[in-house]
């Protein structure tokens, strides 16, 4: 999405703060005290936009409630904080937003400008904040069941669409009441909460609607009983093989298929039962034992390959091959929206094919840091000596490159 369709301009900005707090704006003096909390709940109303108007909001950094401007020094670590709130994994699905240092009556701002999402109900830490005029708060029953229906009439993405012939009892109620929801919704809420069994799978995005209980792509992955009957491309293929080529000996295959989380436990355990350790007595007078990669950077990896593949137009799996000298993981779909491949690995430069599948991820552990994840695997590779990853982002696919330490290769085997 260009910035420059959807960014308020300065005379737009100047008649919203005029106009004081509203449907569409919310002020806050400082970062100080309970503010960041209070701002984080404010963008996951204005990301609900449950006026319908269709318009950003925005949160003022450096207003007082009166309307004057407070004077607060914006500088680059304030916007850095103000940054993380996209990508710190509390607001689900994650928010567009845009943070700018703005002037206002030749006083510094910091500006939030917060889109309208596409698929509501939008919550931070588990909780559907909403905004009526000046007033924010906790969405009620009807009002959630207003942002449930509005998302039926919302351009989708793929993971939300209703997959035909899969309905409730294709979902596993049990993995789903007692495995996910605890994961997304506080207790006290859970408990307070009166919603229906199909009430809160629509909540959830896992059916289309109350109405309309076609599981959706991401209710099948998420607590499908078996997704890869109506995702034949759900399953990650692995193959661990005894050469530097794909025509050498395979020593070891399988095929990982389920929910998203048996399948990333699974591989989890693949990967740490190649990931050999070495010995290295020359170091030290007591031997040193050391993993041949690094497992987060391939957990990092593995994961970003699943959360971002594409399961429309294909039956494709991810592929993660293990060779003597390298691993090499494919996940089908390049890149996507705001990431092209001239930027692809820039960090801070994100965008969600999968955004709901995101969200699931990010309640089940599986991702701590929205967009960090080929940095984090960078980074680690780097300290351990090993080359940085290499990536392929052509012809439909995003091919990553982990390559062995030369030392190791020998190893292997």
């Amino acid at each position: 999405m260009n910035v420059a369709t959807w960014r308020i301009d300065d005379d737009e900005l100047a008649r919203l703060i005029e106009h004081g707090e509203s449907v569409r704006v919310e002020f806050r003096e400082t970062l100080g005290g309970n503010a960041p909390e209070r701002i984080r709940e404010a963008v996951c109303a204005f990301a609900n936009d449950l006026s319908r108007s269709g318009k950003a909001g925005v949160v003022a950094i450096g207003m007082k409630d009166d309307g004057a401007a407070s004077g607060v020094d914006v500088n680059d670590a304030m916007l850095r904080r103000l940054a993380d709130i996209r990508s710190d994994g509390n607001i689900l699905p994650p928010p567009i937003l845009l943070v700018e240092k703005r002037r206002y009556r030749d006083k510094e701002l910091a500006v939030l400008t917060v889109l309208p999402s596409d698929s509501p109900p939008v919550r931070y830490k588990g909780i559907i904040h909403v905004r009526s005029g000046p007033r924010r708060g906790i969405a009620t029953a009807q009002e959630e069941r207003v942002l449930n229906e509005r998302r039926r009439f919302g351009h989708r993405p793929f993971d939300l669409h209703p997959v035909t012939g899969a309905g409730v009892d294709d979902l596993g109620r049990r993995r789903f009441e007692e495995e996910y929801l605890p994961c997304l919704v506080p207790r006290e809420v859970l408990e307070a909460n009166d919603r229906s069994f199909p009430e809160r799978l629509a909540s959830t995005k896992m059916i289309a609607s109350v109405d309309d209980r076609r599981a959706t792509v991401l209710g099948l992955c998420v607590i499908g009983n078996r997704p890869k009957d109506f995702l034949p491309g759900a399953y990650i293929q692995f193959l661990r093989i005894a050469g530097a080529d794909l025509p050498d000996d395979i020593i070891d295959e399988e095929r990982f298929d389920g929910t998203i989380s048996e399948i990333l436990r699974r591989l989890d355990e693949k990967l740490k039962s190649h990931n050999r350790r070495r010995i290295d007595p020359t170091s030290g007078d007591r031997e040193r034992r050391e993993e041949n990669y690094p497992l987060i950077a391939l957990q990092q990896l593995t994961r970003n390959a699943v959360m971002h593949r594409t399961y429309e137009g294909t039956n494709a799996p991810v592929r993660v091959y293990w060779y003597d000298d390298r691993v090499e993981i494919l996940s089908p779909g390049g890149p996507y929206g705001a990431v092209t491949e001239e930027n692809f690995g820039t960090m801070g430069i994100t965008d969600y094919r999968n955004p709901s599948l995101a969200e699931a991820m990010r309640v089940q552990g599986y991702v701590q840091k929205f967009g960090a994840g080929i940095d984090t695997s960078q980074r680690l590779l780097q300290e351990r000596g090993h080359p940085r990853a290499a990536f392929d982002t052509r012809h439909g696919h995003v091919l990553a490159i982990v390559k062995a330490l030369p030392a190791q290769r020998e190893t292997l085997r």
